[in-house]
């Protein structure tokens, strides 16, 4: 399926237990967080537990179309559990974008190649990557025409687009709303649609069915009640 989108909490503690029965969930238990505070812990904290669907729906797409040894970009990858879960699950050959600094201390920085750029101008080869992997990034300083160029560029021929991002059907106001310094959009059925057409000229499709579809807003943030929707896009030229 080309487009979903998470209904509701249980598919977030399912997918949740799936990550932890493979053994490729980062995220801080509570012992964890504990001993983290008092500095007995130590490394840098990655992961999000909200974001769990998205980062298995992400990981068991990649199991089922990636081969272990092709190679893998997360762009906006600082903390986030996704790259970790991919090494710990066999992914040889994996590279990291983030305008963070620090995205160096994330962890085995000395397995996985980070770089601090612009994941919409970065300084990749052309048809570098096998799949280009984005969790809850492009939703903020949306540009589609910047981002969608660098996709097709870095893409090689059969090559996946995989990215989360906040939705909810309807259209919600985040104007004057920054994060990261960037403006925050919540996309809707209408911008996910806009943005599907507009990949089309950037030789990027869809792969299966859309479901525009929310049935609940489990996701809260600056008083903005929403959820998240999943989109894969394949390079078809």
């Amino acid at each position: 399926m080309t487009l979903r989108v998470l209904l509701n909490e249980n598919e977030i503690n399912n997918e949740r237990n799936k990550l932890l029965r493979k053994r490729a969930s980062s995220v801080d238990n509570s012992i964890r967080r504990f001993l983290r505070k008092f500095g007995l812990v130590r490394g840098m904290a990655v992961g999000d537990i909200s974001k769990s669907w998205d980062v298995s729906s992400t990981v068991c797409f990649l199991e089922g179309h990636v081969k272990l040894n092709e190679p893998i970009l997360d762009i906006g990858c600082y903390a986030s559990e996704l790259i970790v879960a991919l090494y710990e699950l066999g992914f040889t050959n994996l590279s990291g974008a983030d305008l963070n600094p620090h995205v160096r201390e994330m962890p085995y920085s000395g397995e996985i190649r980070y770089e601090v750029c612009d994941f919409m101008h970065t300084q990749f080869a052309d048809t570098s990557f096998r799949a280009i992997t984005s969790i809850s990034v492009i939703e903020h300083g949306f540009d589609a025409t910047s981002l969608l160029k660098e996709l097709s560029r870095l893409l090689m021929p059969g090559g996946y687009f995989i990215a989360s991002f906040d939705y909810w059907p309807e259209k919600i106001d985040t104007t004057g709303m920054k994060y990261f310094g960037l403006d925050w959009m919540i996309f809707s059925k209408d911008d996910v649609c806009d943005f599907v057409a507009k990949a089309a000229s950037y030789g990027l499709f869809p792969v299966g069915d859309m479901m525009f579809d929310g049935e609940s807003r489990v996701i809260e943030c600056g008083g903005i009640n929403y959820t998240f929707a999943w989109l894969v896009l394949q390079k078809k030229v």
